[in-house]
């Protein structure tokens, strides 16, 4: 099994680190990303042989968040990093995870280039619209109109251009016989929970997987509860929720 290990928190101190708080922001969603991530391999029985790659930014405070091999690369260079695992070792499920920031501006060219190769491995891009870890600077996939620490009065596209769109892109240079790209978010685990296994099946029938996380970024978008759902809801009409490439077979 999986083990969802005792994380330290945000600001460390004795009693909270005895008590096991979350090291992630509170509502930050990259705890539910990662818990899923981990039943899913725990559903497919693949923990001895799965390597988890973590990218620098809110991801990195990853790297000891499961019980599975594990490594921190530079920002941007997870994708190479557990291809080349991969490649080491064909026997290993690699697995790059990492923010928007990192998939979709300094790590595109990696990403685009294992997409193009068909790396066997899977890589999961968490996108909460903003640069987190920094101080939620406007990100690749910042939305049209949206305020960040960068663009105070909204992202005006005539000067940025459009938002990326990782899954869009990704499924349009792949070759699909032999990969899986969809779009996931945190609103519906039990729905992220199968995206997952039929991605890291697709991997073990030695396919590249890509899936994009619609997450959620509460300290840096400055919402509350309900407006932190609201704004995901908003994201999910903008960014398509759902299978982009699917080959046959591949159970969830």
């Amino acid at each position: 099994m999986v083990q969802v290990l005792d994380l330290p928190p945000v600001l460390p101190n004795a009693q909270d680190e005895e008590a096991g708080a979350s090291k992630f922001c509170p509502g930050c969603g990259h705890g539910m990303v990662l818990k899923t991530l981990a039943f899913a391999i725990d559903d497919l029985n693949i923990k001895d042989k799965t390597v988890f790659g973590c990218d620098i930014g809110c991801s990195l405070l990853s790297w000891n968040y499961m019980d599975v091999d594990s490594v921190q690369t530079h920002h941007g260079r997870t994708t190479p990093v557990i291809y080349g695992v991969t490649r080491a070792n064909p026997e290993i499920i690699g697995i790059a995870y990492m923010g928007d920031g990192g998939g979709l501006a300094i790590g595109a060219q990696h990403l685009v280039n294992a997409a193009v190769r068909g790396e066997k491995m899977l890589a999961i891009l968490v996108n909460n619209t903003n640069y987190g870890m920094t101080g939620g600077q406007m990100a690749p996939t910042t939305m049209p109109g949206q305020k960040t620490e960068t663009t105070p009065y909204g992202r005006d596209c005539s000067v940025t251009g459009k938002p990326a769109k990782g899954a869009e892109m990704v499924s349009s240079i792949v070759d699909p016989e032999k990969t899986y790209v969809a779009r996931a978010t945190v609103s519906n685990l039990r729905a992220l929970r199968k995206t997952f296994k039929k991605a890291l099946n697709n991997v073990q029938q030695g396919g590249f997987s890509f899936v994009e996380v619609l997450s959620v970024c509460p300290l840096n978008w400055r919402t509350n509860n309900v407006d932190t759902w609201g704004r995901l809801k908003t994201m999910e009409e903008f960014f398509e929720v759902k299978e982009f490439v699917s080959r046959e077979g591949l159970e969830g």
